[in-house]
């Protein structure tokens, strides 16, 4: 059977909204923000785009019911448009349709956008699934990932201060960063001594919800040099989705999510690539122990071994693997629909060298990847792009 190659495809234009609480800003707001820088740096007009796809996790009265919503929001109608969700991953997931649409050979030019308006809503923290009369009540999000966080500190006999490490270090790459939300530098006795959530995860160990959008503009490569357009390749996507209660399976052993092992193997092997052609990468840091076990799971360091990339400097702007160069999620926050699209945003407009000068990292090879992990653990996708062919 012939396949498209997603080597035929991509990135030509992305944009990204101010993320923070924008209460002055609408659902349609944030995501005319994102897709005008977007469709302003891909040179296009709006007409020339043949699809989209929209990210949003939960929809509301302000938008993200259906493709509808993109259709209003950037006036694109009378196309086909999806509204894709798969929990934390949902931008991502939006991002990764577009391109296979374009790998497939059935559109030229497509755009993927993810919005979300999480500050609006009662809620301190993000709405609850039920889907089990008893287990649903008291849980949070911080407390399920709190329990592998756990586990794995009495495994390899760390303390708290490698998860301080991780928010100081987001923290002051977020407030060299215009866009992020929490733009204010802290220390490690600040995290240390911030009012407890759920151990060993205090305030400032905690991603917070906020509001933005983020976009990408997608091309066929022919297409792209017609139009005379600097891109970015897309190199390699993996997505991996488990059981959606993986803490309740008896082989899961707290210590990371198999979900981003398979989506970054997945990634590596569709870009024929390995974790030390990487440059610098983006990734799920929702917690700060979730970003020491992303260290592990996307092959940067064994198991056991990665906290102490984030205690030895090496996932520093100038140390040998860049991790979450734009703040992450814990300076930007995470409006789920837009988190995975701002991360190759992110690692686009590194790529390209066009950030501000204080939070550039070093590229040797051309390649950066982007990481989400959705649910508790359940859903991962990896996306490894470069500006090499």
């Amino acid at each position: 059977m012939k396949r498209g190659k997603l080597e035929d495809v991509v990135i030509i234009g992305v944009g990204c909204s101010k993320f923070g609480e924008r209460y002055n800003k609408s659902y349609e707001d944030l995501g005319v923000e994102a897709f005008e820088e977007a469709i302003v740096d891909a040179g296009i007009s709006r007409d020339e785009i043949e699809a989209g796809w929209l990210g949003t996790f939960f929809p509301g009265f302000g938008g993200g019911m259906s493709g509808s919503s993109l259709a209003d929001t950037i006036k694109l109608y009378g196309k086909p448009i999806t509204r894709v969700e798969n929990y934390c991953a949902t931008g991502m997931e939006a991002f990764r349709n577009a391109a296979f649409a374009v790998a497939a050979g059935v559109y030229d030019i497509v755009v993927a956008l993810g919005i979300e308006k999480l500050k609006d809503r009662q809620s301190r923290g993000l709405p609850r699934v039920d889907w089990h009369p008893l287990l649903i009540k008291g849980n949070t999000a911080p407390g399920t990932f709190a329990l592998p966080a756990v586990r794995y500190m009495e495994k390899f006999k760390i303390d708290r201060k490698p998860l301080a490490k991780v928010a100081v270090k987001n923290h002051k790459n977020g407030a060299k960063n215009p866009k992020a939300h929490l733009r204010k530098v802290i220390t490690e006795e600040e995290v240390l001594l911030a009012p407890m959530i759920a151990y060993p995860f205090g305030l400032l160990d905690c991603c917070a919800v906020t509001d933005g959008a983020a976009c990408a503009i997608l091309a066929r490569k022919e297409v792209a040099r017609e139009l005379k357009k600097e891109y970015i390749s897309i190199l390699g996507i993996g997505l991996s989705v488990t059981s959606a209660r993986p803490q309740f399976k008896p082989d899961f052993e707290y210590i990371g999510f198999p979900a981003t092992v398979n989506a970054a193997n997945q990634a590596y092997q569709m870009a024929g690539l390995s974790p030390k052609d990487i440059d610098f990468a983006e990734v799920h840091d929702c917690f700060t122990w979730t970003e020491i076990s992303n260290y592990e799971d996307l092959g940067f360091a064994e198991k056991g071994q990665g906290w102490k990339l984030i205690m030895d400097g090496e996932t520093e702007l100038n140390g040998r693997i860049p991790i979450n160069p734009s703040g992450g999620l814990k300076s930007f926050g995470h409006p789920i629909g837009a988190s995975g699209l701002r991360m190759i945003y992110e690692v686009v407009n590194q790529l390209r060298g066009k950030v501000e000068e204080e939070r550039k990292v070093r590229i040797k090879n051309g390649i950066g990847m982007a990481h989400n992990l959705g649910g508790p653990g359940s859903v991962a996708c990896v996306t490894i792009i470069g500006n090499k062919e």
